[in-house]
């Protein structure tokens, strides 16, 4: 799945520039289904591996369309909140998928991935382009006609509308972007924020910890994985809820470096608990030591470090180079995610303690990382964040707010 999202990615930001960002979406909704329809029927391996390919096209697409659709729809002031909502979205699938998993079969949960994909089909057919889209690519009266329709008949959307299309026009200027356009000086900073803020999320271990939760706690003592990965299933959803209602009031970094702390902190418990089961210390203690630091560093990721790297990658990218720079993004994204999943136990079989360690070492590092180079992009238009961005170089970072 992870091999496939990385596909997805690669085609997603020009995916999404041709045939717009709803385009984008009901491409990531064919794939899904289709991978769905495949694991749910097959009668071996290969069609089940290439179910999952397809679901993970549809996923590496759909990571990166979403919140780049939603940032350009949304207000300033809404923007993060809205933004955090797919994260939540997610948290809560990941959370019915756990519960529906413990009563039915795996062909019938997977043909429950079909539902979400439908709804999203149908509800494609309601919802208007991404005026920004509609602006860059010259369609003057539906970029007005949409931008009307998302702020209401009685708006008066003449400054945004004028703001939107003159720094687009500023943009066309320009000569068409390339790939080697993305490493310009200009764009330093905007990348090395948004492929920074993907290497620390996922290699400070999410998704060996998500994905191998129920082995983590068997290892630690417990008999059974169930009562951990339920409880870890029911956080998520609420705390990144309440990371999407201090988005927008505490702003981006404050979160993100809390966010980063708690992360540190329960890999720190963790790996702790397994430093004392290793030496045979206070072995009565591990497993509940070993629970609480997993519940800690789950809770902690849920309320930034899962969605505020998404929510920034929306916002730092000029739209020129926007496709190809969020498709970088999400590559290295999903890379990180296929190489920690893919490696994980094999670092765990070495030392399990050091595993949660290192894990808490980096993300220890993105707390530095997060004060040093992140900018705060809160209450700012995406035409403002971009233009500051674009017009200074990593070195500039502690002059920009």
């Amino acid at each position: 799945m992870t091999i496939g999202a990385m596909f997805g990615a690669i085609t997603s930001g020009r995916i999404a520039d041709l045939v717009g960002r709803r385009g984008a979406m009901w491409a990531s909704s064919a794939f899904c289904i289709a991978g769905w329809v495949a694991v749910s029927l097959s009668q071996g391996a290969w069609s089940l591996d290439l179910g999952r390919l397809s679901t993970g096209v549809g996923v590496g697409i759909i990571s990166y369309v979403v919140p780049i659709y939603i940032a350009e729809i949304t207000p300033k002031d809404l923007r993060g909140l809205l933004t955090t909502v797919n994260q939540l979205m997610i948290s809560c699938g990941v959370s019915v998928a756990y519960l529906l998993g413990t009563f039915l079969t795996w062909r019938m949960l997977a043909l429950t991935g079909i539902i979400p994909s439908l709804i999203q089909l149908l509800g494609l057919f309601f919802i208007p382009e991404s005026p920004r889209w509609l602006a860059k690519v010259g369609q003057q009266e539906k970029f007005k006609s949409a931008l009307q329709i998302l702020r209401g008949k009685s708006a008066d959307i003449s400054e945004e509308a004028a703001e939107i299309q003159g720094y687009t026009e500023s943009l066309e200027s320009l000569p068409k972007a390339r790939l080697q356009d993305l490493f310009e000086r200009k764009y330093a900073r905007s990348l090395i924020v948004g492929i920074g803020l993907m290497v620390f999320q996922q290699f400070g271990g999410v998704n060996g910890i998500v994905f191998y939760a129920s082995d983590i706690f068997v290892s630690a003592g417990f008999s059974s994985g169930k009562v951990g990965t339920t409880i870890m299933a029911i956080i998520q959803a609420p705390m990144t809820l309440i990371g999407a209602i201090l988005l927008d009031i505490s702003g981006r970094k404050p979160l993100l470096v809390i966010s980063a702390a708690g992360t540190c902190i329960g890999c720190c418990i963790a790996g702790t608990s397994f430093f004392l089961k290793d030496h045979d210390w206070l072995k009565q203690l591990v497993p509940g030591m070993n629970l609480a630091g997993i519940l800690v560093y789950s809770a902690s990721f849920s309320l930034g470090m899962g969605a505020i790297p998404w929510v920034i990658m929306s916002e730092i990218f000029p739209i020129n180079i926007k496709g190809m720079a969020g498709s970088l993004v999400t590559l290295v994204n999903w890379f990180g995610s296929w190489a920690i999943s893919y490696t994980f136990n094999f670092i765990k079989s070495w030392s399990a303690a050091g595993t949660f360690f290192i894990f808490g070492g980096i993300c220890g590092a993105t707390i530095v990382f997060v004060v040093k180079v992140v900018p705060e992009t809160k209450g700012r238009s995406l035409e403002e964040i971009q233009g500051s961005l674009s017009s200074c170089n990593p070195a500039d970072s502690e002059r920009l707010p």
